[in-house]
């Protein structure tokens, strides 16, 4: 990296995160769990620490307790590592009463504050995203094109073209052309490549480089949104790069996205792994014991710190910090996320956990859940989405929120 030129890391807390409901009803999207330890949060910033980028700084506005509690519990740079982790929240002032209006309203809002930092660019990350990259070589790339600003930009199939925000760039990377989410081939159709046979679009990773000067001006720019109003405004003012990844990325937006990516960490070649070696995803040591597992039978799962387990079958699962689960319990394909305590059982009806004899299929289990005994949450009738006071169903996948009591014997 250019010992000359400083950058600074700003990470989005992200919306309301409706499509992620129940796990954001009591937190924002980057403090769902994730991978049994970790929190989504966890991601960008070990990416930023292990990047050497230790200027950090993370604007929250939606369920943040959470969120705040587990960065003050997590990250604390000393004296010696020039590092810093500050969390900017959503506030009203005198020359603004409103809330945060969207991802690029949020740095504005903050841009007298940022501005003053010793820092010459800015990297832009988002707080939900689920990826390995290490961004001295993003960072290199944006000095060595002389750009004012560069994007992050993922090769995907044409096929998810109107999800997506979309660029094509020239033989010298500079990006010509942008568009956010077109509905039609004929719109996108100009940015269509093909790569070993497949059709292919480049689109936008929500992952931006700005020189000071340039993100200055582009906050300038009307409308509140980076990705909707500032982007393609930037790509006709400013010289714009676009920095291809080709690693596995995955935007945690949805229900269907968080679970298959979840699932996936538990396959003998994950596409997302936590065992990277030199480049570990940090999170809040909890100090808990290891976990104790009796005659069970346990097949491409993962089980955090501090678990219980009986004569239980898991499969294709992953047991977040202190699951307890009961004997001839059967978990297939299953993220539990665990407890938040130990507690003691005498005089508890149900304990935190899956009870003796209970069956779970496609399952999400947020913390803090009492499953009684003899209970099956399989989706017997294939319904694509309900919601109840105790479960939600989101394409087929059924959710227990935070803290609910499944009664013995239900059946889902």
């Amino acid at each position: 990296m250019n010992k000359q030129q400083k950058i600074a890391a700003i990470i989005l807390g992200g919306g309301r995160g409706e499509r992620l409901y129940p796990l954001t009803k009591l937190r924002s999207k980057p403090a769902v769990p994730i991978g049994g330890k970790y929190r989504l949060i966890d991601v960008p910033i070990s990416n930023c620490i292990n990047s050497q980028m230790n200027q950090i700084y993370i604007l929250t506005q939606f369920n943040t307790h959470s969120l705040h509690r587990h960065i003050f519990q997590t990250y604390k740079f000393d004296v010696f590592d020039h590092g810093n982790i500050e969390i900017l929240g959503a506030q009203q002032t005198q020359a603004n009463t409103n809330w945060f209006q969207g991802t690029a309203d949020a740095v504005r809002s903050y841009w007298p504050i940022l501005q003053e930092l010793d820092a010459d660019h800015y990297i832009i990350l988002a707080g939900d995203h689920l990826y390995t990259m290490d961004y001295r070589e993003f960072f290199n790339f944006h000095l060595n094109t002389g750009s004012d600003l560069t994007i992050a930009a993922k090769p995907m199939p044409v096929t998810l073209a109107d999800q997506l925000g979309i660029l094509h760039a020239d033989t010298d990377h500079q990006i010509t052309s942008f568009m956010e989410k077109p509905q039609s081939r004929d719109l996108y159709e100009k940015f269509i490549e093909s790569e070993d046979g497949q059709e292919q679009v480049l689109s936008s990773m929500g992952i931006y480089i700005f020189s000071k000067s340039v993100l200055q001006q582009a906050l300038g720019f009307e409308g509140n949104d980076f990705g909707k109003n500032i982007i393609p405004q930037s790509i006709e003012k400013f010289r714009t790069s676009a920095f291809r990844f080709n690693g596995y990325w995955e935007d945690i937006g949805t229900i269907r996205t968080f679970f298959d990516a979840s699932i996936d960490m538990t396959r003998h070649n994950p596409q997302f792994s936590f065992y990277t070696p030199g480049r570990p995803i940090y999170t809040h040591p909890r100090f808990l014991p290891g976990s104790r597992i009796e005659n069970a039978l346990i097949h491409q799962s993962i089980i955090s710190d501090g678990c219980m387990i009986g004569s239980a079958s898991i499969k294709n699962s992953i047991l977040g910090i202190r699951s307890i689960i009961g004997n001839d319990a059967s978990l297939d394909q299953v993220y539990f996320m665990g407890a938040d305590l130990y507690e003691n059982e005498k005089g508890q009806e149900r304990f935190i956990g899956v009870g003796e004899g209970s069956t779970l299929s496609r399952v999400i289990v947020d913390k803090n859940v009492r499953i009684g005994k003899g209970v099956r949450l399989t989706n017997s009738e294939n319904r694509s989405d309900a919601k109840t006071d105790l479960y939600t169903i989101k394409d087929g996948i059924i959710i227990i929120p935070k803290g609910v009591v499944i009664p013995d014997g239900m059946v889902v």
